[in-house]
C-alpha cells in the first residue's frame, strides 16, 4: 500500500492496481505529514493545520484516536527510540515567520479525543519546510538546515553543534540550502543545494574537525534527498524530471531514470526497500523498482499554469478536460480521483525554458455525443498570433481521438470562444460549429465531403458563414437547446441569428458593461436568454416579447446551466469571496443561496451528470439530483458540492461502523439481505416486538464488539461486564407476546391480579404507536375487551338448558 496526504485528507492507494482504497477525513484543514506509528506499522500518525494529531487504523479507514496539540502542526517526524512521543514543526509564539521543533508528550488517557498539551522545545529558529529536517541513527540526532546553516543537536549529549556556508562562491553558485536527508546506519549526512550540490557531512561532532565531500550532477535546485534503507546507495531529484541514483556516494558510480514528465519534489523509500516513489509538480506519483526501472505511476489532476480551456465534461466519459501537461488535454475521472489518459493537441516538444514563446491549447469543445473535439491552439507573438483550429474525430476501433481537420489562422486574431450546436437526434452532417474571434466576426464550420480521392477521410471542415454586428469585437456564442437559434454577444451586444439562414433575428443590451457571459434556459425555461456584464448585471430577457424580464446586480464571473434541468448555477466574487446562486430563468428569485462559499476566486464551473438521480432528501439541493456541480479556484483546487456530510461520504464511515456497508455485493449478500427483509416484515405484520433483538442492535456494546477490528479492541474482561448486562432483559418492557402468554394462564386469581400489570403494558404500546394501535381499533377488539369476552366464556350457562 501508499500512503499520502492529499488536501485534508489522508489517501491509501493500491501498488497492484493503482486505485483508491480508503480516504480517510477527519481533519478541518490542510494534512501537513503522515509517518507510521514505530510501534505498530498497521497504524498511521497524520498532522494537521488544525492543531490536530490524529492515529488511525488505515486497514480500516478508522480514527483511532485524536490529539489536540494547540497551534498549527506545519511537520510531523515519528522515531521508534521515543515511544510515547512524536516531533511537530510549530510557529514561534509572538514571531512571525520563525519556527520551532518540538516534542509532543501523546498521553495514554483513555477516550477518542484527549489533549497533547505538554511540549519540549527541541530546535529553535528551523525552517517550516518538512524536507529541511532529518533524524540522524537511531534517532540519537537531529539536523536541521535553514538558508546558509546546518545545526546538528544531539539528544543524549545535549548538544548543539552549528555549521554555516559561504553565500557565493567565485563561480556564481547559490549555496542555499533546500533539503536534509541522515544515513540511517551511519554518522553522515546529506544536504542539498540550490545550485545543484550534494554536500555529505561527516564527523560534525566536533565544531572545527568536520568535513564534507561534494557530488554534482544536477544543474539546478535538488528539490529532494533519500537514503536507501541499508543505506549503500543515495536517491535525489529536481527540476531535470529525472531520479539519480548515487552508489557508495561516490560522484563517478551514479545511474538514472529520466524523462519523469515534471519536477521531482519529493522521494520516499518503502520500508522494506524494495521500492521508491518520487512526487511530481504536476501531482503524480511514480512507483520504482529498487533498480531503478519504472514500475507504476498514480497521476492525479495535473495543475496547469494557466487554465485556458475552461473545464468541459466529456460526453462520452463524463470525465472532466481541461489543459494538462503543455499542449496536452488531459481526461480525468472524478470517481476515481486519477487521469483516463492525456491527448497530445499541439504535437510539438516543449521546451522548460523561461521567456519562449510556444504553442498552447487554449480552447476546447466537444459535439452533443462526444464524436467530434475541437480544439484551439495558439502561439503569441508580437506581430500576429499563429493560431490553429483541429477538429477530432473519436476513432471506435482504437478508442482514441483522431485528427481529421487541421485549419490554420481560422480568425485573423484571437479566437474568444467556440460551441457545437447540441442536436442529438440529427446525423453528423448536421453538425455546426461556431467560431468568435477578436478580429469582429463569427464563423460558421460544417462538415463536406472530402473528393479528395487520396484523403484517408471520407468529411473534412470548412467555412460555411461569416457574420459581424457593426465591427465589434465577438466574445461569447452560445445555441439554444433546439439548435433554432445562436446567440452571440459583441461587446455591449447580444445578437441572435436564425442557425438555418443566419438571419438577424434581434439584438439585446444592457449598458454600461460588456457582456461576459451568455446561456440559453432549457425545458421549460428555453424561451429564456441570460447574460452577464462586466459591470455586475445579471439579466434574463424574454425571446417572445424580447423584453427584459428582471435583472440583479451581482458580480458574476460564473454562469454555468445544468444540462438536466432548467436550473442555472452563478458565481459571484463580492467582498473578497466567493457566493453561489442557483435560480430558474422564470423565477427572479434564486432557489439557493450560499455566502462565502469560499475564500478564492473560483474561475470556471462544470455540471457533471450523474448515472443515477439521486435521491435526496433537503428541498434545498433538489437542483443536485440530477446533475453535480464542480469549481476550479485561481489556486486551481478542485471543489464540489454535496448533500451528504463527511461521515456518509467516507467509506468506510469513522463514525457508522456498519458492517454491511463495507462487505462487497455478491450474490450471497443480495440473497442474505432479502432474506432478512422478508423476515422483518413477517415479524411487522404479526405484530411481535422482539425486545432482545431490539437491545442487541441498541447496545453499544454490542456493536463496539461486532463493529470493532480486533486488534484495537479493549480487554475481554473489560467488555464481558458491559456484554452481558446488555443482554439482560428488565421487567418493564415486556413484550406483546409475553403479555399474551400470561393470558393463557389457567389461574383466573393469576390473570386478576396481571390485569393492572398489563394495562400499564398497554399503555406504553400505545404511547410509542399510536398510529398502527389506530388502525387495529377499525377491525379488531381491545385487550380489555378480550378479556372481558374470555371470562365469560369460561362462565358454566348449563343451568339455562333446563328452561
Amino acid at each position: 500500500y501508499l500512503l499520502c496526504a492529499a488536501g485534508d485528507f489522508v489517501k491509501m492507494y493500491s501498488l497492484a492496481t493503482e486505485e483508491t482504497l480508503r480516504l480517510m477525513g477527519g481533519h478541518a484543514d490542510r494534512v501537513t505529514g503522515i509517518q507510521l506509528n514505530p510501534r505498530n506499522h498497521m497504524q498511521l500518525y497524520s498532522s494537521s493545520l488544525d492543531g490536530s494529531i490524529k492515529l488511525w487504523d488505515f486497514m480500516d479507514g478508522i480514527p483511532i484516536k485524536t490529539f489536540s496539540v494547540g497551534p498549527k502542526l506545519l511537520a510531523l517526524y515519528a522515531l521508534a527510540s521515543c515511544e510515547d512521543s512524536v516531533f511537530v514543526i510549530i510557529p514561534k509564539s509572538g514571531e512571525r515567520d520563525t519556527f520551532q521543533l518540538v516534542s509532543v508528550k501523546l498521553t495514554k488517557a483513555a477516550g477518542q479525543d484527549v489533549e497533547a498539551k505538554e511540549l519540549s522545545l527541541v530546535l529553535d529558529g528551523v525552517d517550516a519546510s518538512p524536507k529541511h529536517i532529518a533524524f540522524g541513527r537511531e534517532g540519537e540526532y537531529v539536523a536541521s538546515v535553514k538558508e546558509l546553516n546546518l545545526q546538528v543537536y544531539f539528544f543524549k549529549q545535549k548538544q548543539l553543534n552549528r555549521f554555516s556556508v559561504s553565500a557565493t562562491k567565485t563561480k556564481g553558485g547559490n549555496n542555499h540550502f533546500t533539503c536534509i536527508a541522515c544515513h540511517p546506519t551511519e554518522d553522515c549526512i546529506a544536504t542539498g543545494s540550490a545550485d545543484g550540490k550534494i554536500r555529505l557531512w561527516r564527523n560534525f561532532y566536533h565544531k572545527k574537525e568536520y568535513t564534507f565531500s561534494t557530488l554534482h550532477w544536477h544543474h539546478d535546485t535538488v528539490m529532494d534527498l533519500a537514503f536507501s534503507i541499508e543505506g549503500t546507495s543515495l536517491l535525489s531529484g529536481g527540476v531535470e524530471s529525472v531520479l539519480v541514483l548515487w552508489h557508495n556516494e561516490s560522484d563517478c558510480q551514479k545511474d538514472f531514470l529520466p524523462r519523469l514528465g515534471s519536477p521531482i519534489e519529493y522521494i520516499s523509500v518503502s520500508p522494506d526497500g524494495a521500492l521508491c516513489c518520487t512526487l511530481h509538480a504536476d501531482n503524480r506519483i511514480t512507483i520504482v523498482n529498487s533498480n531503478l526501472r519504472f514500475s507504476k505511476s498514480i497521476q492525479g489532476l495535473i495543475k496547469s499554469a494557466d487554465v485556458k480551456t475552461g473545464i468541459v465534461v466529456d460526453p462520452r466519459t463524463k470525465a472532466l478536460v481541461l489543459n494538462g501537461e503543455p499542449g496536452h488535454l488531459q481526461f480525468y475521472c472524478l470517481q476515481s480521483d486519477q487521469q483516463l489518459f492525456s491527448l497530445d493537441i499541439v504535437q510539438r516538444q516543449y521546451i522548460h525554458q523561461a521567456g519562449l514563446n510556444q504553442a498552447d491549447l487554449v480552447k476546447v469543445a466537444f459535439s452533443a455525443q462526444g464524436k467530434w473535439l475541437a480544439t484551439v491552439e495558439e502561439r503569441e507573438e508580437v506581430t500576429d498570433p499563429e493560431l490553429q483550429l483541429k477538429l477530432w474525430f473519436y476513432d471506435e476501433e482504437t478508442q482514441s481521438f483522431k485528427l481529421n481537420t487541421r485549419i490554420n489562422m481560422p480568425h485573423e486574431d484571437h479566437i474568444t470562444d467556440m460551441c457545437f450546436r447540441d442536436m442529438d437526434e440529427l446525423e453528423d452532417y448536421s453538425l455546426i460549429l461556431v467560431t468568435t474571434g477578436r478580429d469582429c466576426v463569427f464563423k460558421v464550420w460544417v462538415m463536406v465531403e472530402d473528393t479528395d480521392p487520396e484523403a484517408q477521410q471520407s468529411v473534412s471542415w470548412s467555412c460555411d458563414f461569416v457574420g459581424s454586428y457593426h465591427n465589434y469585437q465577438a466574445a461569447n456564442c452560445c445555441f439554444s437547446e433546439d439548435g433554432s437559434l445562436l446567440a452571440v454577444s459583441f461587446e455591449e451586444t447580444i445578437t441572435v441569428w436564425d442557425s438555418v439562414t443566419w438571419d438577424l433575428k434581434c439584438t439585446f443590451c444592457h449598458p454600461p458593461g460588456k457582456i461576459r457571459n451568455i446561456c440559453f434556459g432549457r425545458l421549460t425555461c428555453s424561451k429564456y436568454l441570460i447574460g452577464a456584464t462586466d459591470c455586475g448585471f445579471l439579466c434574463c430577457w424574454n425571446l417572445l416579447s424580447c423584453a427584459l424580464e428582471w435583472s440583479a446586480h451581482l458580480n458574476i464571473l460564473v454562469l454555468q446551466p445544468d444540462p438536466l434541468s432548467e436550473y442555472i448555477a452563478a458565481v459571484s466574487w463580492l467582498s473578497k469571496e466567493s457566493s453561489l446562486f442557483v435560480f430558474k430563468p422564470n423565477e427572479p428569485r434564486p432557489i439557493y443561496i450560499q455566502r462565502n462559499l469560499c475564500k478564492e476566486k473560483i474561475q470556471l464551473a462544470a455540471f457533471v451528470p450523474r448515472d443515477e438521480p439521486e435521491m435526496i432528501g433537503s428541498e434545498k439541493y433538489l437542483w443536485l439530483r440530477r446533475s453535480q456541480l464542480f469549481f476550479l479556484t485561481d489556486t486551481q483546487e478542485l471543489m464540489t458540492l454535496s448533500t451528504k456530510s463527511l461521515e456518509d461520504r467516507l467509506t468506510p464511515s469513522s463514525k457508522q461502523l456498519a458492517v454491511e456497508e463495507s462487505l462487497p455485493v455478491t450474490p450471497f449478500s443480495l440473497l442474505l439481505g432479502k432474506h432478512r427483509r422478508q423476515q422483518s416484515q413477517e415479524d411487522t405484520g404479526l405484530g411481535k416486538l422482539v425486545v432482545q433483538n431490539k437491545n442487541e442492535q441498541d447496545s453499544p456494546a454490542v456493536k463496539e464488539l461486532l463493529h470493532t477490528p480486533a486488534h484495537v479492541l479493549p480487554s475481554a474482561s473489560f467488555l464481558c461486564p458491559i456484554f452481558i448486562n446488555s443482554l439482560l432483559i428488565s421487567k418493564e418492557n415486556k413484550s406483546a407476546e409475553e403479555v399474551a402468554d400470561e393470558v393463557e394462564m389457567e389461574s383466573e386469581k393469576t390473570e386478576d391480579d396481571s390485569d393492572e400489570e398489563r394495562d400499564v403494558t398497554e399503555m406504553e404500546q400505545e404511547d410509542t404507536s399510536p398510529m398502527e394501535l389506530l388502525g387495529e381499533m377499525t377491525y379488531k377488539l381491545s385487550k380489555s375487551q378480550e378479556k372481558e369476552l374470555r371470562k365469560i366464556r369460561k362462565i358454566d350457562y348449563s343451568w339455562i338448558s333446563a328452561f
